[in-house]
């Protein structure tokens, strides 16, 4: 990914291999094994903050979870759409439809999010955290077990050990 230099290319290989791990277990997770490429139950709720007024809601549009990190919310298509050069924000479909699209939102996001997490020896479960904050309120655990078993096949499928802190 051009954009992206240092995707999976900071720090020692096994570093490198567990983000990598790390981005792929938290794609299974969120998309069912790339089966949904939108949030399920998107209906129930617009994902609209107003009090973003630099990333004003289109009308009639709403900001769930698209692609396979679940983009959400009207400021982050906004912040995604200049990041990786598409107005998203005015045609927020998109990011479910147009798979480079797709592709480049997620790796937007997660290089704004996971901030050296593995180097730092935060672990997996700080990606957790950075992924969807929510979850690590104790009571989803079904949640983090899932994403926990994810990223350690991905790391036996890569050959290297999950690290430490897997949980949030």
């Amino acid at each position: 990914m051009a954009s992206y230099p240092t995707f999976g290319t900071i720090g020692s290989v096994d570093e490198s291999k567990r983000e990598i791990a790390a981005f792929f277990a938290h794609i299974a997770h969120e998309t069912g094994s790339l089966c949904f490429i939108e949030e399920n139950g998107r209906q129930s709720k617009p994902y609209c903050d107003l009090t973003y007024s630099k990333w004003p809601c289109a009308a009639n549009k709403h900001y769930y979870g698209r692609g396979p990190l679940k983009l959400t919310w009207n400021y982050n298509y906004g912040v995604a759409g200049r990041a990786i050069g598409f107005t998203v924000l005015k045609n927020p479909e998109v990011v479910a439809t147009n798979a480079l699209i797709s592709i480049k939102a997620s790796v937007w996001f997660w290089m704004e999010n996971w901030d050296g997490l593995f180097i730092s020896g935060k672990g997996f479960g700080a990606t957790i955290r950075a992924i969807n904050r929510a979850e690590c309120d104790g009571k989803r655990t079904a949640q983090v077990s899932s994403r926990v078993k994810y990223y350690e096949d991905y790391c036996k499928q890569l050959r290297v050990s999950p690290g430490p802190n897997l949980r949030c």
